[in-house]
């Protein structure tokens, strides 16, 4: 068991780190924004707060992504995943955000970014996630728990929609996984791998933790 003395120290280690690699990668995605102060808040959305670098490269190992794979992360906030995504070889990556405040400082973050690519398309949208159509080629999804309730029941139905309207596979990466009961009410999502947060020092169940399913054509 962490002590009360070793959880801040561990806490202070980490955001650190976060912040020396941000300040060598010229970029910034750290911290935490209240709706509130982006005129936005809501009953069903969420704050922004990044999710963990090395998300995408823990959830996505052995789905062998190629050119012919599109990302997209619905409530991209500051663009981290967006950039991390465009570390693997997709044909494109987009990030999809409400905030208009946040989507600028996005194609900030994306513009003076020194991180190493193996994507060089990159497309920033600001728009409602309620209302933004997913691309017929979209084949891997990314939550960062950006809305829950009756806002991810029907984002979550516009996905399904997506894929009966053009079949093909699907991966659908959850971080903070925290509408996962509707997520398997549907019927329609396979789980293919539950990932641990990569340090268990506290927090619980859903948060930290990644889940990725497959959406059944």
């Amino acid at each position: 068991m962490i002590s009360l003395i070793e959880q801040p120290y561990r806490w202070v280690r980490r955001h650190a780190g976060d912040l020396l690699f941000e300040r060598r990668y010229s970029i910034h995605t750290s911290g935490r924004i209240d709706l509130e102060d982006l005129g936005l808040a809501d009953d069903e959305r969420v704050y922004y707060i990044a999710a963990n670098w090395g998300t995408l490269r823990r959830s996505l190992r052995g789905l062998h992504i190629g050119p012919e794979d599109v990302f997209v992360d619905i409530g991209s906030g500051l663009g981290r995943m967006v950039l991390e995504a465009a570390r693997f070889p997709f044909h494109r990556v987009i990030g999809v955000e409400l905030s208009e405040r946040l989507h600028q400082a996005a194609l900030e973050n994306v513009g003076r970014s020194r991180m190493p690519r193996r994507c060089d398309r990159i497309e920033l949208v600001c728009a409602d996630a309620l209302t933004y159509s997913l691309p017929d080629d979209a084949s891997v999804v990314f939550l960062n728990n950006p809305f829950r309730g009756a806002t991810f029941e029907a984002v979550a139905r516009r996905i399904i929609e997506s894929v009966d309207l053009a079949p093909r596979r699907l991966t659908l990466v959850y971080f903070n996984p925290v509408e996962e009961a509707f997520i398997l009410s549907t019927g329609r999502f396979d789980v293919i791998r539950r990932i641990a947060p990569p340090r268990r020092s506290s927090g619980s169940f859903p948060f930290g933790y990644t889940h990725v399913y497959r959406l059944r054509a």
